[in-house]
C-alpha cells in the first residue's frame, strides 16, 4: 500500500477548545478585521503592508518581530495598516525542503504533524496576546485552515494553488481578504478566474461534510511577477502591468477590485534588496494615477530580523530565514516610514 495513516488528528474544534483564544483577543481580532475589510470595500485609504518572514520558523523570532512591527505600527496607523506575515506552512515546487512549521515545529527534526498544528496555534495566539496585530498565513492546504480560521485576519492563496479547485471555493467560504496570486506563468486571466470562483456561492464537500458558501467580496489580486517558459522571471509590478489588470477588473461582474503587490518573488527575482525600489516603484505609480491609487491597496514585503537567508543547520543566526531571503529589520523599519510618508 503506497499510503498509511501514521495517527488521527484532531479535529479543528477539539484544538480550539484545548487552545482557545481568549474572549479580549477574539475583541482585538474582530476590530483588526473590520478595520482591513474597510480598506478592501474602500471605505478607508489606508494602505496594507503584509510584512515578515517568507516562512514562520521560530516561535520566539516571530513574537520578537511582530513586536517590533507593533512598536512600529502605534507611529503609523494613521496611514497604514501593518499586517504581520506568519507563515506557517512552505510550498516546495519540487516537494524537497523545509515544509514550514505545521510540517516541522523543529526544522532540523523529523516532521510532526500533530506538533506542527499544536505549536502554530499556539504561536499565532502569542503574537495577538504580546502585540495585538493579528496576522496573515498562506492557505497551502484548505482543510488545515480550520484550525486556525479564528485568529487570521488575511490569507494568500499561492502561485501553485490558485488554479485548484479546492482554493478557490474555500475562499468563497471565508469572511476576511483573501489574496489570489498570479500563477508563476504569470497569467493574469487564471487570477481573476480564480478570484471569480472565489466571490461567488458554492456548494462541495470539505472535512467530510456537504457545505455551502455565500462567496467572498474580499477576494483579490495579488501580483508576483512570473516565468516564461525558459524559467526567466517576468515581473509584473510596473506601471503598466497594474493598468492593464485595471482594465482586465473593468471588463469582469467583480466586487471590490483590489491588488496587492508582492515585491518579492518572481517580481525581485528573489533579490531581496530589490524590494526597497519595487515598492518605491508601486507608490510612485498610484500616486501619479488616482484610479491606481485606488485599485492597489497595498503590498507585501518578506522580511526578518535578520538579512539575507541560510541553511538549516546547528549553528542558525535567530531571525535569519531558512527558507527565500528576506530584507533585514533596520531597512524593513525604514521602508516602512517611507511608505507612510508616501501615503
Amino acid at each position: 500500500m503506497a499510503m498509511k495513516i501514521n495517527k488521527q488528528l484532531p479535529l479543528p474544534a477539539e484544538l480550539k477548545r484545548e487552545y482557545p483564544l481568549p474572549d479580549a483577543l477574539a475583541q482585538i481580532k474582530a476590530e483588526r478585521d473590520r478595520e482591513i475589510r474597510a480598506v478592501f470595500t474602500g471605505q478607508s485609504d489606508k494602505f496594507v503592508v503584509v510584512v515578515g518572514p517568507c516562512s514562520a520558523d521560530n516561535e520566539d523570532a516571530v513574537c520578537e518581530y511582530v513586536g517590533r512591527l507593533a512598536a512600529v505600527n502605534e507611529k503609523v496607523s494613521d496611514r497604514l495598516i501593518l499586517i504581520p506575515r506568519i507563515y506557517t506552512n512552505k510550498p516546495r515546487t519540487t516537494g524537497e525542503g523545509y515544509k514550514g512549521m505545521l510540517h516541522q515545529p523543529e526544522p532540523d527534526k523529523a516532521p510532526d504533524l500533530l506538533g506542527g498544528i499544536i505549536a502554530i496555534r499556539k504561536m499565532h495566539i502569542r503574537a495577538i496576546s504580546e502585540t495585538g496585530l493579528t496576522a496573515a498565513d498562506e492557505m497551502l492546504y484548505p482543510e488545515n485552515r480550520s484550525y486556525l480560521d479564528d485568529l487570521l485576519s488575511y490569507e494568500a492563496i499561492g502561485a501553485r494553488s490558485v488554479e485548484n479547485q479546492q482554493h478557490r471555493l474555500t475562499a468563497s467560504g471565508m469572511d476576511i481578504p483573501v489574496g489570489m496570486k498570479n500563477p508563476t506563468s504569470g497569467d493574469l486571466s487564471v487570477m481573476l478566474n480564480s478570484i471569480t470562483a472565489a466571490q461567488h456561492a458554492h456548494n462541495f464537500i470539505y472535512r467530510g461534510c456537504d457545505v455551502t458558501t455565500d462567496g467572498n467580496p474580499l477576494a483579490h489580486a495579488i501580483l508576483r511577477g512570473g516565468v516564461d517558459k525558459y524559467g526567466t522571471t517576468i515581473p509584473n509590478y510596473h506601471y503598466e502591468d497594474m493598468a492593464r489588470l485595471l482594465e482586465m477588473y473593468r471588463k469582469l461582474d467583480l466586487k471590490n477590485p483590489a491588488v496587492i503587490v508582492d515585491a518579492n518573488h518572481s517580481n525581485s527575482n528573489k533579490q531581496f534588496k530589490e524590494q526597497i525600489r519595487i515598492v518605491r516603484e508601486v507608490l510612485h505609480s498610484r500616486r501619479y494615477n488616482q484610479e491606481l491609487k485606488g485599485l492597489v491597496k497595498g503590498v507585501m514585503i518578506e522580511s526578518y530580523l535578520e538579512e539575507g537567508c541560510q541553511k538549516i543547520g546547528a549553528e542558525r543566526v535567530y531571525g535569519k530565514s531558512i527558507t527565500d531571503p528576506c530584507l533585514g529589520w533596520e531597512d524593513t523599519e525604514r521602508l516602512i516610514y517611507q511608505i507612510a510618508e508616501s501615503c
